[in-house]
């Protein structure tokens, strides 16, 4: 009889004080831990000595999403009260899915407003529609005003930051459409990047916009888990890149979690299992017990216990590795979460 998850059997004890606030100094300064998926052995290391653990030939998949400003301050119009929105996802354009606080001054129908500061330029809208799991259907005039009106969403366990917002954001970001980072790839500097190229380290870029599920507690069990669906696209010549890689077998790492969701949809939804370019929405929920077909190692941060996130990467090595992992990482005292330090999963 096969063993039901659940969400307890991924947590494990992290100090409020290990919780990074602010990211490192430098890019490349955060701390790297080195985990052999297999054996569950691991060592440390710096992150900008990662190169020295490369192999030529090697392709660094990494997620050029960017994070949009889509946290809002505005009025509610009809009650002149404060009111708190989060746009999740741009359904088409002048519509979106937000969530909202306090949700009792947004009922259908309520009007909104926000505005730059010296009120040249507007945001307004009303609530559509309420969905069942309380997430608002907004409608959204002005959203081209997003960049001056909006703030970027740092995450709820982040609230003592005094960092450029820029450092929320990879320093190779350029498709927007996310709410969250995908932070494994904070710690990359440009420089690096140029470095990779000199030692025969390939760099191919996908795009996957990360949602709210990176934050959303799951509640019961795994199996009964849905997964908020995230868009995806990869084209031809990163497909072909990551798929001769695989036939000539060499290596293929997954700057993130937000890359092995991809990858992993990705080759899924082939007839073969070969990786195909292409778009869509994946609402791929990967926890033990999944077959691996493209990624072949993973850099990573370190995660909320009992997220979706502990489950994916305990399901790339096991979950008495990661456990195993996480726990000498808190007795080191590495820098958890968002802002925090790195893991080299291969």
């Amino acid at each position: 009889m096969s063993l039901v998850l659940t969400p307890d059997q991924f947590d494990y004890y992290l100090p409020e004080g290990l919780i990074a606030q602010n990211p490192s100094e430098e890019r490349d300064q955060s701390r790297l831990m080195l985990l052999d998926r297999l054996t569950g052995q691991f060592k440390h290391s710096k992150f900008n000595q990662l190169l020295t653990f490369l192999k030529p030939g090697d392709v660094l998949v990494m997620n050029q999403s960017r994070v949009i400003p889509a946290r809002l301050y505005a009025r509610n119009l009809d009650l002149d009260r404060p009111v708190e929105m989060l746009l999740l996802r741009k359904i088409e354009d002048g519509v979106w899915k937000a969530l909202v606080k306090p949700g009792r001054r947004l009922k259908v129908g309520s009007r909104f407003e926000t505005s730059s500061e010296n009120n040249d330029e507007v945001i307004s809208g009303k609530v559509l529609s309420i969905e069942p799991d309380g997430e608002r259907i907004i409608s959204l005039q002005g959203e081209q005003y997003l960049d001056s009106v909006g703030e970027i969403p740092l995450p709820p366990y982040i609230n003592e930051t005094n960092s450029d917002p820029e450092r929320y954001q990879t320093v190779y970001s350029k498709e927007k459409g996310s709410i969250a980072a995908p932070t494994a790839g904070l710690h990359f500097t440009s420089e690096m990047i140029h470095r990779m190229q000199n030692i025969n380290v390939e760099n191919v870029f996908v795009t996957l916009h990360v949602g709210w599920d990176t934050f959303r507690p799951i509640k019961g069990k795994l199996d009964e888990h849905k997964m908020h669906s995230e868009f995806w696209s990869i084209d031809e010549n990163s497909a072909e890149r990551i798929r001769l890689a695989k036939a000539e077998g060499r290596r293929v790492i997954a700057v993130g979690t937000t890359v092995v969701r991809l990858l992993e949809n990705a080759a899924q939804i082939s007839r073969d299992g070969c990786l195909t370019s292409g778009s869509g929405w994946v609402d791929l929920f990967i926890k033990p017990g999944h077959e691996f077909q493209i990624v072949d190692a993973l850099i990573t941060n370190f995660h909320l216990p009992k997220s979706t996130l502990m489950m994916l990467v305990s399901a790339f090595s096991s979950r008495e590795n990661i456990l195993s992992a996480y726990s000498e990482a808190v007795r080191e005292k590495y820098r958890f979460f968002s802002f925090g330090d790195a893991m080299f999963i291969s």
